[in-house]
Protein backbone atom coordinates (compact mmCIF):
# COMPACT_ATOMS: atom_id res chain seq x y z
CA UNK A 1 0.00 0.00 0.00
CA UNK A 2 1.25 3.27 -0.83
CA UNK A 3 0.50 6.57 1.51
CA UNK A 4 0.47 9.87 -0.16
CA UNK A 5 1.08 12.94 1.87
CA UNK A 6 0.10 16.27 0.46
CA UNK A 7 2.64 19.32 1.20
CA UNK A 8 2.17 21.85 -1.25
CA UNK A 9 0.22 24.16 0.44
CA UNK A 10 1.93 27.72 1.67
CA UNK A 11 0.36 27.29 5.33
CA UNK A 12 -0.52 31.62 5.35
CA UNK A 13 -1.82 31.52 9.02
CA UNK A 14 1.27 30.15 10.76
CA UNK A 15 3.52 32.87 8.81
CA UNK A 16 5.87 34.05 9.77
CA UNK A 17 7.25 30.56 10.63
CA UNK A 18 6.13 29.51 7.56
CA UNK A 19 8.12 32.54 5.86
CA UNK A 20 11.12 30.26 5.18
CA UNK A 21 10.46 26.98 6.04
CA UNK A 22 7.30 24.78 4.61
CA UNK A 23 4.82 23.70 7.48
CA UNK A 24 5.70 20.17 7.50
CA UNK A 25 9.11 21.08 8.49
CA UNK A 26 8.46 23.18 11.28
CA UNK A 27 10.99 22.05 14.21
CA UNK A 28 8.40 20.28 17.37
CA UNK A 29 10.93 19.44 20.02
CA UNK A 30 13.41 18.55 18.49
CA UNK A 31 11.81 16.86 14.94
CA UNK A 32 9.50 18.22 12.35
CA UNK A 33 5.70 16.85 11.05
CA UNK A 34 6.98 15.31 8.21
CA UNK A 35 9.61 13.32 10.06
CA UNK A 36 7.29 11.90 13.00
CA UNK A 37 4.54 10.99 9.57
CA UNK A 38 7.23 8.91 8.30
CA UNK A 39 8.07 7.44 11.27
CA UNK A 40 4.73 6.50 11.90
CA UNK A 41 3.95 5.05 8.84
CA UNK A 42 7.18 3.02 8.24
CA UNK A 43 5.88 1.63 11.90
CA UNK A 44 2.71 0.58 9.93
CA UNK A 45 5.21 -1.19 7.53
CA UNK A 46 4.67 1.35 4.83
CA UNK A 47 7.16 2.07 2.62
CA UNK A 48 5.52 3.43 -0.32
CA UNK A 49 5.57 7.06 -0.36
CA UNK A 50 3.95 9.60 -2.49
CA UNK A 51 4.72 13.56 -1.46
CA UNK A 52 2.97 16.38 -3.32
CA UNK A 53 5.21 19.25 -3.00
CA UNK A 54 5.23 22.75 -4.57
CA UNK A 55 5.94 25.59 -1.44
CA UNK A 56 9.60 25.15 -1.33
CA UNK A 57 9.78 22.25 -1.84
CA UNK A 58 13.41 21.31 -2.49
CA UNK A 59 13.46 21.96 1.35
CA UNK A 60 11.18 19.04 1.23
CA UNK A 61 13.20 16.86 -1.04
CA UNK A 62 15.94 17.22 0.52
CA UNK A 63 15.15 16.42 3.70
CA UNK A 64 13.59 13.43 2.75
CA UNK A 65 16.25 12.24 0.53
CA UNK A 66 19.16 12.82 3.45
CA UNK A 67 17.29 11.16 6.51
CA UNK A 68 14.57 8.93 4.65
CA UNK A 69 17.31 7.38 1.92
CA UNK A 70 15.66 3.41 2.21
CA UNK A 71 11.99 4.50 1.57
CA UNK A 72 10.67 4.39 -2.09
CA UNK A 73 9.91 8.21 -2.48
CA UNK A 74 7.95 9.51 -5.54
CA UNK A 75 7.95 13.22 -5.87
CA UNK A 76 4.97 15.16 -7.49
CA UNK A 77 5.64 19.30 -8.09
CA UNK A 78 2.41 21.23 -7.73
CA UNK A 79 4.13 24.64 -9.13
CA UNK A 80 0.89 26.65 -9.01
CA UNK A 81 0.00 25.92 -5.60
CA UNK A 82 -0.64 29.19 -4.76
CA UNK A 83 -3.98 29.40 -6.59
CA UNK A 84 -4.99 25.28 -6.23
CA UNK A 85 -6.50 23.53 -3.60
CA UNK A 86 -5.78 20.11 -1.95
CA UNK A 87 -8.04 18.33 -4.67
CA UNK A 88 -5.69 19.27 -7.05
CA UNK A 89 -2.66 18.23 -5.60
CA UNK A 90 -4.45 14.85 -5.21
CA UNK A 91 -5.54 14.64 -8.43
CA UNK A 92 -1.90 15.00 -9.75
CA UNK A 93 -0.89 11.33 -8.13
CA UNK A 94 -3.59 9.54 -10.22
CA UNK A 95 -1.21 8.08 -12.76
CA UNK A 96 1.23 7.30 -9.54
CA UNK A 97 -1.34 5.31 -7.76
CA UNK A 98 -1.09 1.79 -8.05
CA UNK A 99 -3.63 0.54 -5.77
CA UNK A 100 -5.36 0.59 -2.10
CA UNK A 101 -3.29 4.15 -0.52
CA UNK A 102 -3.56 6.05 2.58
CA UNK A 103 -4.14 9.60 2.06
CA UNK A 104 -2.28 12.46 4.96
CA UNK A 105 -2.83 15.87 5.49
CA UNK A 106 1.14 16.77 6.17
CA UNK A 107 0.35 19.26 9.44
CA UNK A 108 -1.13 16.27 11.41
CA UNK A 109 0.48 15.43 14.53
CA UNK A 110 -0.93 11.57 15.44
CA UNK A 111 0.14 8.43 17.15
CA UNK A 112 0.61 5.65 14.71
CA UNK A 113 -1.48 3.39 15.70
CA UNK A 114 -4.19 5.95 14.28
CA UNK A 115 -2.63 3.99 11.11
CA UNK A 116 -2.97 0.83 12.26
CA UNK A 117 -6.70 0.92 13.43
CA UNK A 118 -7.15 2.35 9.26
CA UNK A 119 -5.13 -0.36 7.89
CA UNK A 120 -6.84 -3.22 10.28
CA UNK A 121 -10.47 -1.97 9.59
CA UNK A 122 -12.80 -4.33 7.59
CA UNK A 123 -13.88 -1.88 5.89
CA UNK A 124 -11.85 -0.94 2.10
CA UNK A 125 -12.30 2.96 2.80
CA UNK A 126 -12.62 4.24 5.60
CA UNK A 127 -11.44 7.82 7.26
CA UNK A 128 -10.19 8.79 10.86
CA UNK A 129 -12.69 10.44 13.27
CA UNK A 130 -12.29 11.94 16.29
CA UNK A 131 -15.09 13.13 18.45
CA UNK A 132 -14.40 16.35 20.43
CA UNK A 133 -15.82 19.67 20.80
CA UNK A 134 -16.26 20.39 17.36
CA UNK A 135 -16.44 24.51 15.60
CA UNK A 136 -17.33 26.00 12.34
CA UNK A 137 -14.05 25.21 10.43
CA UNK A 138 -13.44 21.84 11.03
CA UNK A 139 -14.67 18.77 8.59
CA UNK A 140 -17.53 17.08 10.40
CA UNK A 141 -18.82 13.65 9.50
CA UNK A 142 -22.28 12.57 10.08
CA UNK A 143 -22.17 8.77 9.55
CA UNK A 144 -25.48 5.85 10.31
CA UNK A 145 -25.17 3.35 12.60
CA UNK A 146 -23.13 0.98 10.75
CA UNK A 147 -20.61 3.82 10.65
CA UNK A 148 -21.42 4.29 7.04
CA UNK A 149 -20.32 7.88 5.81
CA UNK A 150 -23.52 10.31 5.04
CA UNK A 151 -21.92 13.87 4.99
CA UNK A 152 -19.03 15.33 5.53
CA UNK A 153 -17.13 18.59 5.60
CA UNK A 154 -17.25 22.08 6.63
CA UNK A 155 -20.72 22.65 6.45
CA UNK A 156 -21.83 19.44 7.80
CA UNK A 157 -24.47 20.28 11.20
CA UNK A 158 -22.37 20.10 13.87
CA UNK A 159 -25.39 18.84 15.95
CA UNK A 160 -25.31 15.79 14.18
CA UNK A 161 -22.08 15.45 13.73
CA UNK A 162 -20.25 11.99 15.08
CA UNK A 163 -16.84 14.03 15.03
CA UNK A 164 -13.89 15.46 12.94
CA UNK A 165 -12.40 13.95 9.78
CA UNK A 166 -8.24 14.47 11.11
CA UNK A 167 -7.06 14.47 7.14
CA UNK A 168 -5.79 10.40 7.21
CA UNK A 169 -7.77 8.12 5.18
CA UNK A 170 -7.77 4.13 3.81
CA UNK A 171 -8.79 4.55 0.33
CA UNK A 172 -10.09 1.41 -1.69
CA UNK A 173 -8.88 1.32 -5.79
CA UNK A 174 -12.90 0.79 -6.20
CA UNK A 175 -12.94 4.46 -4.43
CA UNK A 176 -10.08 5.74 -6.16
CA UNK A 177 -11.51 4.60 -9.67
CA UNK A 178 -14.77 6.93 -8.64
CA UNK A 179 -12.48 9.81 -7.28
CA UNK A 180 -10.33 10.36 -10.27
CA UNK A 181 -13.31 10.19 -12.40
CA UNK A 182 -14.69 12.89 -10.60
CA UNK A 183 -11.91 14.46 -9.93
CA UNK A 184 -10.81 14.45 -14.10
CA UNK A 185 -14.31 16.38 -14.80
CA UNK A 186 -13.94 18.77 -12.07
CA UNK A 187 -10.34 19.68 -12.91
CA UNK A 188 -9.89 19.55 -16.53
CA UNK A 189 -13.93 20.20 -17.86
CA UNK A 190 -15.12 22.57 -15.25
CA UNK A 191 -11.59 23.92 -14.62
CA UNK A 192 -12.21 23.68 -10.85
CA UNK A 193 -9.01 23.72 -8.98
CA UNK A 194 -9.96 25.58 -5.35
CA UNK A 195 -11.68 22.44 -3.98
CA UNK A 196 -11.17 20.60 -0.87
CA UNK A 197 -11.09 16.68 -1.22
CA UNK A 198 -13.98 15.41 1.13
CA UNK A 199 -16.42 17.42 -1.49
CA UNK A 200 -15.19 14.71 -4.08
CA UNK A 201 -15.80 12.02 -1.12
CA UNK A 202 -19.73 13.60 -0.66
CA UNK A 203 -20.21 13.47 -4.49
CA UNK A 204 -18.68 9.77 -4.28
CA UNK A 205 -20.84 8.99 -1.06
CA UNK A 206 -24.10 10.62 -2.84
CA UNK A 207 -23.68 7.19 -5.38
CA UNK A 208 -25.07 5.20 -2.67
CA UNK A 209 -22.74 2.68 -3.85
CA UNK A 210 -22.28 -0.48 -1.76
CA UNK A 211 -18.98 -0.86 -3.00
CA UNK A 212 -17.23 2.30 -3.12
CA UNK A 213 -19.26 3.02 0.78
CA UNK A 214 -17.13 5.36 2.86
CA UNK A 215 -16.69 4.24 6.94
CA UNK A 216 -15.75 6.32 9.78
CA UNK A 217 -13.16 4.29 12.15
CA UNK A 218 -13.59 6.01 15.83
CA UNK A 219 -9.75 6.92 17.00
CA UNK A 220 -10.71 9.40 19.95
CA UNK A 221 -8.38 7.65 22.59
CA UNK A 222 -5.40 8.33 20.50
CA UNK A 223 -3.86 11.35 20.03
CA UNK A 224 -4.13 13.83 16.99
CA UNK A 225 -4.12 17.19 16.09
CA UNK A 226 -3.91 19.43 12.79
CA UNK A 227 -1.61 21.91 13.18
CA UNK A 228 -3.06 25.44 11.25
CA UNK A 229 -2.30 28.07 13.18
CA UNK A 230 0.52 29.40 15.74
CA UNK A 231 -1.71 28.57 18.54
CA UNK A 232 -1.96 24.89 17.24
CA UNK A 233 1.65 25.04 16.64
CA UNK A 234 2.71 26.02 20.44
CA UNK A 235 -0.17 23.43 21.73
CA UNK A 236 1.77 20.81 19.30
CA UNK A 237 4.71 21.69 21.78
CA UNK A 238 3.24 20.54 25.15
CA UNK A 239 2.25 17.42 23.49
CA UNK A 240 5.50 16.02 21.41
CA UNK A 241 8.33 14.76 23.48
CA UNK A 242 10.98 13.83 21.63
Amino acid sequence: MQAVILAAGLAKRLRPLTDMTPKCLLDINGKNLLQMMVENLLKCDINDFIFVTGYRESMIKEYLDLNFKNINKIYISNQDYANNNNSYSLWMTKEFVKDDMLLLDSDILFDYRIVKKLLDSEHGTCIALKNHKLDEEQIKVIIDGNGKVLEIGKDVEISKSAGESIGIEKLSSDFLNEMFKILDRTILKENNVNEFYETTFQEIINMKDDKINMYGVDISDYECMEIDTIEDYEKAKLVVSC
